[in-house]
């Protein structure tokens, strides 16, 4: 790499993140170099009139009662193929993530993740500028939380 270009930084298939824009200090993350796109974990998702957009973020699988409103203006609507090929139609929201010491911009599409371990998806575009994943590691830059209290579970995860 340059001096016009800082040296990417590498983070695990899994981290947690925050999107300080939405209030939300923690949230997991699956770190995915397959999807081009980027997806949270969301309900009760209504389009208001003034192209925008109010749903509720679930933070924890776990426990339900763990949610944020937001509210949001829409980037746009698309169609976003699965990994099985079938469309699906998404709305797609903008905000600002950090990973670790680095805040980018990211889109993000407005999905039911009920069912996956990690609240969040974060695809090529959110990655590319910025990190380099090593698939053998995961919580690279913080530990992570445990699934009781949300707060870290110190030195005994391995990556």
């Amino acid at each position: 790499m340059n001096e016009s270009h800082p040296r990417p930084l590498i983070i695990g298939w899994r981290e947690v993140v925050a999107l300080p824009d939405w209030g939300i200090g923690r949230i997991r993350a699956k770190v995915d170099t397959g999807a081009r796109s980027s997806a949270i974990d969301v309900a009760e998702v209504h389009e208001l009139p003034d192209k925008h957009v109010r749903f509720e973020i679930r933070l924890s699988r776990t426990n339900p009662d763990r949610r944020v409103v937001v509210t949001a203006p829409i980037v746009r609507h698309t169609t976003v193929r699965s990994s099985l090929g079938r469309p699906h139609d998404r709305i797609i929201v903008a905000t600002i993530i950090r990973i670790g010491p680095v805040e980018t911009h990211v889109e993000l599409g407005l999905v039911c993740r009920k069912n996956m371990l990690c609240r969040m998806l974060l695809g090529r575009r959110a990655l590319e500028a910025s990190f380099l994943v090593d698939p053998a590691r995961k919580y690279v830059l913080r530990r992570r939380p445990t699934p009781e209290t949300g707060r870290d579970v110190g030195s005994r995860i391995r990556s």
